[in-house]
């Protein structure tokens, strides 16, 4: 697979999205836009906490992202911060975790995640470890006004050190599992990196908990072996090949930041996001006796409320975006909160999605189970009211058409859609449609993109095609209507 940037049109503006600044390298994600968002976070930081706790620094294996790393450094140490940077690449839940065990005053991670080869970004995670709430990132946004691009005059070399995460995470992660139950098992697992920073550490903890394991793709390429550093089905071929070759009981993977997971059962099926997090918040309850609320965005399957229904939990809808799950956990306890891009975190664990973990959540089910995973993807998706089938197309609109269309399906949605009354309207983000069926369509105009994209999720394959084409339909009627 190609990955190209295109030819840059315009001088860049800095737009913070859903999980912080991201942009092409060499293009807007430049060393003197680094210096300039660096210090709109160190103004941030000057209003939050005193210069006698760390700021931390994470970045992942893209290229450039170790020398953006650095210049940050020197900017937040002319300001007088205390820095500490990860000695290597580094997972996003392990510099989150991090933020918080050592007191920090919050961690910068550059990183891309899932996004392809040119792409770098930086975000700023709080020391509660999880992403930064929108009103954390608006004061940032705020400060870039006044910020410089220039680099520091004096750099004080006394302020910045090396330092490792893993040995405590891992820790951390070995008291969040039943590692003798796995040992127990003698599960045979594949493991493919995907080029990512969760090399050294799933394959570490498979080890440590006496997995029979084959690893692949664990060196850093900055280009990703061609492709995209996220774990589905296009990315994942050799694995499933691993996987069904081998005989293995399952393979996993993570996404450039080790944030989001990737599942293939025993016999080569990927899992959908959506049915890991059934199938991990069944576990948890039933098999480790865990307590606490679902917690689940507006794009994520609804088999999640009869689960919820079924274990008698209360179930919690939040807008797109892990820092609103995050949010939710640092409130209430939570069982689990995930979304249907592949993020989850659970009781216990930091308000930060983690790819890691959740791959091996996945081998302690097949332990507690003694199943096949394909056998308890039946089961799990039975007892919630399953199938569901779930789709999400994506529309390439111009940015009038995206509004003429939101503000349609906002002030006159329709009353049916492929022949299913609409008994409901929900706007906590797009606008979302209930249908009397238990079926859902979600629209949501992306921010950064000329597209808006439509997630729905019905009961057959055929319901499906028709809300997909009646949708479609729908939605270029309104781009008909002159403005």
């Amino acid at each position: 697979m190609s990955v190209t940037a295109g030819p840059p049109t315009h001088t860049p503006q800095i737009q913070f999205g859903t999980d912080g600044w991201r942009g092409i390298i060499a293009d807007d994600f430049t060393f003197p836009n680094v210096r300039k968002v660096t210090r709109a976070i160190a103004k941030y930081l000057e209003t939050a906490y005193s210069k006698d706790r760390p700021v931390l620094i994470g970045y992942d294996t893209r290229f450039l992202a170790d020398q953006f790393a650095l210049v940050a450094a020197d900017v937040l140490a002319s300001l007088g911060w205390t820095v500490k940077i990860s000695d290597r690449d580094c997972p996003t839940p392990v510099i989150a975790y991090s933020a918080r065990h050592l007191n920090s005053a919050g961690a910068l991670m550059f990183t891309a995640s899932h996004n392809p080869a040119p792409y770098c970004g930086i975000k700023y995670i709080p020391d509660y470890a999880g992403p930064a709430t929108p009103e954390i990132t608006d004061a940032i946004v705020a400060n870039l006004s006044g910020s410089s691009d220039e680099g520091p005059d004096n750099v004080p070399r006394d302020k910045i050190s090396q330092f490792d995460p893993k040995p405590e995470y891992l820790q951390f992660i070995y008291g969040l599992i039943d590692v003798e139950r796995i040992r127990a098992a003698q599960l045979k697992v594949r493991y493919d990196a995907l080029y990512s920073t969760s090399r050294g550490y799933v394959d570490t903890v498979l080890e440590h908990c006496g997995c029979d394991t084959a690893s692949y793709h664990t060196y850093r390429d900055v280009l990703f072996g061609g492709g995209m550093p996220e774990p589905k089905g296009d990315q994942l071929v050799e694995l499933v090949e691993a996987v069904k070759s081998s005989g293995a009981d399952i393979g996993l993977a993570t996404d450039g930041d080790s944030d989001r997971f990737g599942i293939v059962d025993e016999l080569g099926n990927v899992l959908t996001p959506n049915t890991v997090l059934l199938i991990l918040a069944r576990h948890l309850v039933k098999n480790r006796g865990k307590s606490g609320a679902i917690v689940r965005t507006v794009a994520t399957t609804h088999l999640l409320d009869n689960l919820a229904a079924k274990y008698g939990l209360e179930i919690y809808e939040t807008p797109v975006g892990f820092k609103y799950v995050g949010e939710k956990m640092r409130q209430t306890q939570v069982l689990i909160g995930g979304e249907e891009s592949g993020g989850l975190s659970i009781v216990g664990h930091i308000p930060e999605k983690d790819g890691i973990l959740a791959d091996m959540l996945m081998v302690e089910v097949i332990a507690y189970e003694g199943k096949p995973l394909s056998q308890i993807v039946e089961e799990v998706t039975a007892e919630a009211g399953g199938p569901l089938y779930n789709q999400r197309l994506d529309l390439h609109l111009s940015n009038p058409h995206k509004a003429a269309v939101m503000e349609s399906f906002r002030n006159n949605p329709p009353s049916e859609v492929a022949g299913i009354a609409v008994k409901e309207v929900g706007r906590k983000d797009g606008v979302k449609l209930y249908l009397e069926n238990g079926s859902w369509i979600l629209l949501r105009p992306s921010g950064t993109e000329p597209l808006m994209r439509v997630y729905l999720e019905t009961h057959s394959v055929e319901q499906e095609s028709q809300i997909a084409a009646a949708m479609d339909q729908l939605i270029h009627q309104i781009e008909a209507v002159p403005a």
